[in-house]
């Protein structure tokens, strides 16, 4: 679900940036093969932290397995978030500080 969620961005990004807004550009091509594997990644991550109870979903027991499938669509949809939630995990759980790239990008945010 992770991989669907991740292709399903990039379709979106294929049609805006060279449909919408004509702006498309071959050097984004490599991120564009790499974006469906960082998805399929991220929703195999979020199911180990959904069974490791370090993410919670609630959901009635036995019916787990539809709440794992959106959470693993929802990370490979939106990796970037989803990669900054488990960095807000780490930090709170084991005190492990976020990485050089989530810092960087707070940095142009402010």
């Amino acid at each position: 679900m992770g991989s669907l969620g991740g292709i399903l961005y990039c379709l979106r990004g294929v049609y805006l940036n060279k449909s919408v807004h004509k702006r498309w550009d071959k050097d984004w091509h490599v991120w564009y093969y790499l974006r469906p594997l960082t998805s399929l990644i991220s929703g195999l991550v979020s199911s180990i932290f959904l069974r490791a109870g370090l993410l919670v979903l609630d959901a009635v027991e036995g019916e787990m397995s539809f709440g794992y499938l959106a959470v693993a669509f929802i990370a490979g949809y939106n990796v970037d978030n989803f990669l900054k939630k488990i960095e807000d995990v780490a930090k709170t759980i084991w005190g492990i500080d976020k990485s050089r790239s989530s810092k960087n990008s707070e940095d142009k945010n402010s």
